[in-house]
């Protein structure tokens, strides 16, 4: 039994339109589903991924409109590590973000940034041979885009506290240096850890929520039950109609999820036209007309491209 990688990475926004303009019209993802947080249905809950959807390259967004900037701080993931294919890449990258007036700086043959709202981002160039998971846009060479997550860097105040967990309980392996993989039999992830700032961390716009690890559909209530006997106090599996979820504090602060690698988004919706339109779970489909009210208008680039084209 083995975590096949992140499944995905849920952060907060406070600027839903502005957004969406970012991660698919200047990163290049596709918006694959626009919904709401089923735990508060009032506010979105927005995905990006690859072309399919799949996890690995899964990137959420709950957006509270005008929520305060956060800070990142001790228990938080900080940073999203993405893979490219090649040194060209990040060339290529480099100068589309300059273009758009988003400083970066190289760093170890990378490159770092930041979303408009603060959210660190880093690109690496790929050391694995796991499948790229690419979006479609259009003005994004295949062979330069973005492949899915590498890893996230985390801040922990006594990384030593995880080490248990994170070895013999989820499998991860390494630890040195505060630095951990987790790979399963298609696909593997970096958790790292930093040391972390000084100052209290605090939750809101441009910060990680938590990190999703991927499971089987058939391991998945194991993987509740081996967190569990741990130590640890997961919740129960919650269904959350594209994939089935625990979550559970690891001892550095960290919320982890463990989700599963399906139904997926094709669940609701035709796979050619993902995240054209607000996707409800069923339980909340009686309440369509009075969130379309609620919610933010937004504008989806890539549906425009295709209803122009």
């Amino acid at each position: 039994m083995k975590l096949e990688g992140i499944h995905h990475i849920t952060a907060i926004t406070g600027d839903a339109p502005g957004n969406v303009d970012f991660y698919v019209g200047t990163l290049g993802l596709r918006m694959v589903k626009k919904t709401v947080n089923q735990d508060d249905p009032t506010v979105y809950h927005l995905f990006y991924a690859d072309e399919h959807g799949s996890p690995g390259s899964d990137l959420t967004f709950f957006e509270y409109p005008g929520a305060a900037p956060g800070r990142a701080g001790a228990g938080m993931v900080h940073r999203i590590v993405w893979r490219v294919g090649a040194l060209e890449a990040i060339d290529f990258w480099a100068d589309r973000l300059d273009a758009r007036g988003v400083a970066a700086e190289r760093v170890d043959g990378g490159l770092r940034f930041a979303d408009p709202e603060g959210l660190g981002h880093e690109l690496v160039v790929a050391t694995v041979a796991d499948a790229p998971l690419v979006g479609g846009a259009p003005d994004v060479p295949r062979e330069l885009a973005l492949q899915g997550f590498d890893g996230v860097r985390a801040y922990g105040q006594d990384p030593a506290r995880s080490e248990s967990l994170l070895r013999d309980v989820l499998g991860f392996a390494g630890g040195e240096g505060g630095a951990w993989e987790v790979r399963g039999d298609e696909r593997g992830g970096r958790y790292l850890y930093d040391a972390p700032p000084e100052g209290r961390p605090a939750p809101g716009a441009g910060t990680v929520h938590h990190v999703a690890f991927a499971t089987r559909m058939d391991d998945h209530e194991a993987w509740r039950e081996r967190v569990a006997a741990s130590g640890a106090h997961p919740t129960p599996v919650i269904d959350r109609f594209y994939f089935r979820s625990v979550y559970f504090r690891e001892p550095s602060g960290v919320l982890f999820e463990l989700a599963t690698m399906g139904p997926g988004f094709g669940a609701d919706e035709d796979p050619e036209h993902l995240g054209e339109r607000l996707s409800l779970p069923p339980r909340f489909e009686s309440r369509r007309a009075d969130l379309e009210r609620r919610l933010t208008p937004l504008r989806n680039p890539r549906a425009a491209e295709r209803a122009g084209a």
